[in-house]
């Protein structure tokens, strides 16, 4: 029998509000995919993604092909991702 463990993955966010598809890349590939596999996920926001907590940044941010970005961090907050500043 093969013994297997939950893969850990850490997706590091270096792009801000100025790219809204590379800022939520990041967060759409730890909610809605390591998260929905039962994998653990965390998310480091580097650079210009510490941005996107300034404001109203994530609720107003739209990102074309992800979902919004305040539904993205909902699921973030919702899976217990841990997210490094």
């Amino acid at each position: 029998m093969v013994k297997t463990s939950a893969m850990n993955v850490l997706y590091v966010a270096a792009s801000g509000k100025a790219d809204p598809v590379r800022a939520a890349l990041p967060l759409h590939l730890a909610a809605n995919g390591s998260a929905a596999v039962g994998q653990s996920a965390e998310i480091v926001l580097a650079g210009d993604a510490t941005d996107l907590l300034t404001g109203d940044t994530l609720d107003t941010l739209e990102p074309l092909g992800t979902p919004p970005m305040r539904e993205l961090a909902a699921k973030v907050l919702a899976a217990g991702i841990t997210v490094h500043v």
